[in-house]
């Protein structure tokens, strides 16, 4: 099973830009499916994009459609989310997890592992 570590979070102003990455260790990474995911206190955790396996399929919530951009490098086991035009309501701690199978998947009690997440913040 792999393990994930997700890196390049902080504070940017409201319009900036940042790139999330997500790091794998572990041999079953470049046949997953990957998602990114965020929460902010007392809610639900909630879908933000997903990459296939090969990067050929990706899918976004309608929140970041536009915005946002997901992507993957299996030669370096990473996946990147690079986040444009960042709100306020942006704001949250990022997740980026892992799933067996390859198969984007919005509920995150399909994905198998996760990371232990980074804060994003953005400022008005």
């Amino acid at each position: 099973q792999a393990q994930l570590e997700e890196s390049g979070g902080g504070l940017v102003q409201a319009g900036g830009s940042l790139r999330l990455s997500c790091a794998a260790s572990g041999r079953t990474f470049t046949s997953a499916a990957v998602g990114w995911f965020r929460q902010t206190p007392g809610k639900e955790r909630e879908f933000v994009a997903g990459i296939s396996q090969r990067g050929a399929l990706t899918q976004y919530s309608d929140a970041v459609k536009g915005r946002f951009t997901i992507s993957r490098d299996n030669t370096k086991n990473t996946v990147f989310l690079r986040m444009d035009s960042l709100k306020p309501e942006d704001t949250a701690v990022y997740y980026c997890a892992g799933r067996a199978v390859n198969a984007i998947a919005t509920i995150p009690g399909r994905y198998d592992y996760w990371g232990q997440g980074a804060q994003v913040t953005v400022s008005s």
